[in-house]
């Protein structure tokens, strides 16, 4: 059984390394640009040549798992869907609600999910996390653009809309790369040792480049006032407790997945929250106080709830 003490050396490591980043930042060792240069790297080369290497070499039968996808999937529709329905209700905009339900939703997967997940359960974990981040990258984040564009929109021309969409997912490096990777694999043809050689060095640099890179971007952007607190601590709960109690119910209660995907799903949900409703509303010139502030929050915390994670799937799984 995973103790607390146990489960906290195991987190440790990763939040040591967004800290080591964040110290750079507050000192101003690494310069203005190094959190953007950082992320443009893990986004572009580090992480797609990850994601490629998982899934050219993952075992499909193995993978197909659905009940793993379903417990995820209900999880963030639950919380990004309920969190939209709420704040529309009460007036927001749907633009700015749609990036609260990106907020309460989507999960650190990319940066955190990988380092994280290889350290506790192993490489053949990265698989399933891969599938997690194609769902949250991918899916949600385009669900996510729909709303925010339809909140946008001034005149209603639905085909205009769904090629914008389609171009941003075409471009988007995180969907394309396992998409390529999942087609070299149904070929049965192992990847040239030269290539995995060059896959193998750069996707091992993503991991410690995205933790850095988080570090910085948590030191230079909390700038929220008081008034932004609340929101951001409410969806803070529903981020790092709500979610993944709702994955918890669905895996453990509902679909009885074996013990080790049951830990993995459940322990994705609970990550904080990544950057990418940042990206968004910064992208989108929307307010990006409450958002950085949800990422500041849930980060820190998850440095405590993650531990309970771990040590209450333990204690499950025994």
């Amino acid at each position: 059984m995973l103790t607390m003490l146990t489960s906290l050396s195991v987190v440790f490591p990763v939040f040591a390394v967004i800290v080591a980043g964040f110290a750079c930042g507050r000192l101003g060792l690494l310069g203005p640009t190094a959190s953007s240069e950082l992320n443009r790297f893990v986004v572009y080369l580090g992480l797609p040549a990850l994601l490629f290497e998982v899934m050219a070499e993952a075992n499909w039968p193995a993978l197909w798992q659905p009940g793993f996808m379903a417990s995820f999937a209900i999880g963030v529709v639950v919380i990004f869907g309920g969190t939209l329905i709420y704040q529309v209700a009460r007036g927001r905009h749907l633009t700015d609600a749609s990036i609260d339900g990106l907020n309460a939703g989507y999960a650190n997967v990319g940066y955190i999910g990988f380092p994280l997940c290889e350290l506790i359960f192993g490489r053949q974990s990265l698989a399933l996390v891969t599938i997690a981040t194609i769902m949250t990258v991918s899916v949600l984040f385009a669900v996510a653009i729909i709303f925010v564009e339809i909140g946008l929109q001034t005149e209603r021309r639905a085909h205009r809309l769904v090629l914008k969409i389609g171009k941003a997912l075409i471009r988007n490096p995180l969907l394309v790369a396992p998409l390529l990777g999942a087609v070299w694999s149904t070929f049965h043809t192992p990847v040239p040792e030269a290539a995995r050689t060059v896959l193998h060095l750069v996707g091992n640099a993503a991991s410690p480049c995205a933790l850095v890179s988080l570090g910085l971007f948590l030191a230079a952007s909390h700038r929220g006032g008081r008034s932004s607190r609340p929101v951001a601590m409410t969806l803070t709960v529903l981020k790092l407790i709500v979610q993944p109690g709702i994955v918890a119910i669905c895996a453990y209660g509902i679909f009885k997945l074996p013990p080790v995907p049951a830990a993995i799903v459940v322990l994705l949900s609970a990550l904080p929250t990544g950057t990418g409703p940042f990206m968004v509303a910064e992208f989108y010139k929307r307010e990006a106080v409450v958002t950085s502030g949800t990422i500041l929050f849930t980060t820190i915390a998850s440095v405590v709830s993650l531990t309970a994670c771990l040590a209450l799937v333990g204690h499950i799984q025994n």
